[in-house]
């Protein structure tokens, strides 16, 4: 199993909307290094739910229930986009104050490249920020 954190602005798609929806397509996605992203997910891979922008923190997980498909709002042809499936709420969000502020944390790429929309996580940083977030994960 792979990790992952995915972007949404909450004015746009907040966590409250995924967990209405339960699952949905992960799309819009037009950065060629997170399209690689998504290409790499797949079925039963976690991910983070982190709203940027506003809040700036993790606040559920949700897993990839259909591997990479071409985003049909694509006139080029060249981005797609994924199915998630929400999971669970974090007791406890993470946010990206901690994570900047925690040396076990200093490596990850949402300090080193924070605009990137789709992004791997490491297994170790998925287990430490569970672990902040209250989880048994």
């Amino acid at each position: 199993m792979n990790y992952w954190l995915v972007k949404s602005e909450p004015g746009k798609w907040s966590w409250d909307d995924q967990v209405k929806a339960k699952t949905t397509h992960w799309d819009g996605v037009r950065n060629y290094m997170a399209t690689i992203n998504l290409k790499a997910m797949r079925i039963g891979d976690d991910a983070f739910f982190y709203h940027s922008n506003e809040g700036k923190e993790i606040v559920g997980i949700v897993e990839i229930s259909k591997e990479f498909y071409l985003d049909p709002n694509d006139p080029s042809g060249r981005f797609g986009m994924v199915d998630v499936t929400a999971v669970e709420k974090l007791p406890t969000p993470v946010t990206l104050a901690q994570i900047k502020a925690d040396p076990k944390l200093s490596e990850m790429i949402l300090v080193k490249n924070s605009r990137l929309s789709v992004q791997p996580v490491t297994p170790a940083e998925w287990k430490y920020i569970t672990s902040l977030a209250g989880l048994k994960k």
